[in-house]
């Protein structure tokens, strides 16, 4: 029951409108009973053979039915004395009652299309201010096709349960209960034979439910897979074309949708099973009623022949909301699966959580200190006995082969990641005790693959800042030599750069990301070998700009060119998650250890490259 109530948690901003839509359905329901009981009084009128005038004086109210009742005040309201004047005024009351019921209509069903529209808005704002606070740690678990369907594709799916559902459950049951109580009006006796089909229906319902929750599901984890493969090839299309693996591609993508349609086509089986066999019933029965109502009006017994008519429309009116709710439950099931993984990262914990009274850092004094430092990512540990102090204004760089922990240790200071031993200070205080938003704001990080957004130039520099003056802006290029190529672009610093900056340059789209390092102005950066992917013009142009950039910074350089930290004044040499060696170029090239070793490597291969020209 906890789902149900979590699913009925989004509707509850919005009490007020489904109260008004209750309303207008209660008087949906009224004229829509009217409807069918003044439809059965035109039949009748018509094919009576000598219309009654209506009574000057009513009979004892103590003896009659509420049926007859019912029958006479219809009498009084329109019989006329000319029977062309008694169908006038009927004809005119039915198109009256049928204005006002789809009056109620339109009103019930504006009200709850704008419920259901901001059920869909609020549930994905959730899902993205849940995207910014979850840790990196679950990214680094899951695919971006995935988070994106649960976003697109299982919001919809759990809106169109509750809109759809929801509706039902609003209007059908009061629909229901008006006709059931109509028919038991007019002969309670074919009431309850007809009661039968509701046992039956309810048991095929559940069944059919039950069923159709576990294979939602299923289908939802598909389509999801499905997302994950189109967003994979379309990020990665130059190098499925390189390797002209487009056929390889294909295959891989039409076996995952065939999977999907497999899943959806037992999932619309079962779906659209449970309709057909509830009407089914429902017109056996009827057909059975039919035959006994018709015999005792042929026989002149319990029933006159306007009871009949009116008694044969409510029944089959009733059946299009039986229909309806037979498949009330089908929705409940298919939205609940879908619920259950848009809750199930509402209810993720983010790994790094703020201090209850978390301190405000608003400037970089001393140094950054690490002392017995541990990690470890999921069973196993990426550093290990870490223990290193980096002084205001120094320029360290962290080297070693892949997998040393070169960047997981640099990470540990915004708290992408938090240690699992030890601790990381700044000036003395724990990282953790820091407010997250004040400690980063301290950092600014370049890194290997540029970071950019599809909008114009001047945002993506001025990103994460409020009322930036453009002059800054313009200044901030300046310093990152971008100026002059973005004012050779057709619209200037109001130019798009499409997803990525694909528009760009690689060299274009880091001096860009410079320039945003540049005019967040923070007192300490973080580098990851923001050079290495460039031509050497490019190169040359980017570490310019990058040298602007650290001056009277700390900067902490992740390297994989030893040549480009030559001048770090503090070397860290890491090999599986332990410093092993640190100091500057020379001290350690003296050293002959583990440094020297990657330099020989490096400047050989160089050699070698050289020689082959």
């Amino acid at each position: 029951m906890k789902i149900y109530s979590r699913i009925l948690s989004f509707l509850r901003p919005y009490t007020g409108v489904i109260l008004l839509s209750l309303v207008a359905s209660l008087f949906y329901v009224v004229f829509n009973s009217a409807s069918v009981w003044f439809t059965a009084s035109l039949i009748n009128t018509i094919f009576e053979e000598e219309p009654v005038a209506a009574e000057v004086q009513p009979p004892t109210p103590s003896s009659l039915s509420l049926n007859d009742r019912l029958k006479y005040e219809t009498k009084q309201l329109i019989y006329r004395d000319d029977p062309v004047d008694t169908l006038k005024v009927l004809c005119i009351v039915i198109l009256g009652i049928f204005i006002l019921k789809n009056l109620f209509y339109y009103a019930q069903g504006l009200g709850m299309g704008y419920v259901n529209l901001k059920v869909i808005q609020d549930a994905r704002d959730r899902l993205y201010e849940k995207f910014n606070v979850l840790s990196m740690s679950f990214y680094d678990k899951q695919r971006a096709g995935n988070l994106s369907s649960v976003v697109i594709n299982d919001v919809n799916a759990m809106n169109n349960s509750i809109s759809n559902s929801f509706s039902k459950l609003l209007v059908e049951p009061i629909n229901i209960l008006f006709m059931i109580t109509m028919l038991f009006v007019i002969s309670w006796r074919l009431t309850l034979m007809a009661i039968i089909i509701l046992p039956l229906s309810a048991v095929l319902i559940t069944k059919i439910g039950q069923s159709l929750r576990r294979k939602s599901t299923r289908t939802y984890r598909q389509i999801a897979e499905v997302m994950s493969l189109l967003q994979e090839m379309l990020h990665n299309i130059r190098i499925v074309k390189a390797f002209a693996s487009e056929d390889y591609e294909n295959r891989r993508f039409q076996k995952a949708t065939d999977k999907h349609f497999y899943l959806s086509f037992r999932h619309k089986k079962l779906s659209v099973l449970s309709s057909p066999l509830n009407e089914i019933l429902g017109v056996a029965i009827g057909v059975v009623l039919l035959w006994y109502g018709g015999v005792q009006v042929l026989k002149h017994q319990t029933l006159t022949s306007q009871d009949f008519i009116s008694f044969i429309l409510y029944l089959f009116m009733l059946l299009q909301p039986l229909k309806s709710m037979s498949g009330v439950n089908n929705m409940i099931q298919t939205g609940v699966a879908a619920a259950e993984r848009i809750f199930h990262i509402l209810n993720t914990e983010p790994e790094i959580k703020e201090a209850e009274h978390p301190m405000e850092i608003r400037e970089f004094r001393e140094n950054i200190h690490y002392q017995d430092v541990y990690f470890k990512y999921e069973d196993e540990w990426v550093l290990k006995d870490i223990n290193l102090t980096i002084s205001k204004g120094e320029v360290v760089a962290f080297v070693g082969p892949s997998g040393a922990g070169k960047s997981t240790i640099v990470d540990l200071v915004p708290r992408f990641y938090d240690v699992d031993q030890g601790t990381v200070t700044i000036d003395g205080t724990n990282v953790k005790e820091l407010s997250l938003q004040s400690l980063r704001h301290l950092l600014g990080i370049v890194t290997q693959e540029t970071i950019l957004f599809n909008d114009s130039i001047l945002n993506n520099i001025a990103y994460g800042l409020e009322d930036v003056d453009r002059g800054a802006v313009e200044e901030a290029s300046r310093l990152a030599n971008a100026y002059d190529f973005i004012l050779d672009l057709p619209r200037g610093f109001q130019t798009n750069i499409g997803e990525r900056g694909l528009k760009l340059s690689g060299g274009q789209r880091q001096r860009l990301s410079i320039a945003r390092a540049l005019l967040k102005n923070p007192p300490i950066l973080i580098l990851d070998e923001a050079t290495s992917a460039l031509d050497t013009e490019s190169e040359q142009l980017v570490q310019s700009a990058i040298d602007k950039l650290m001056k009277d910074r700390t900067t902490l350089v992740i390297a994989h060119r030893l040549s480009t930290i030559i001048d770090a004044d503090k070397i860290v040499v890491l090999e599986r998650g332990k410093i092993v060696e640190q100091g500057d170029h020379h001290t350690l090239l003296e050293k002959n250890g583990a440094y020297r070793r990657l330099y020989d490597l490096q400047f050989k291969s160089h050699i070698s490259s050289v020689e082959d020209l």
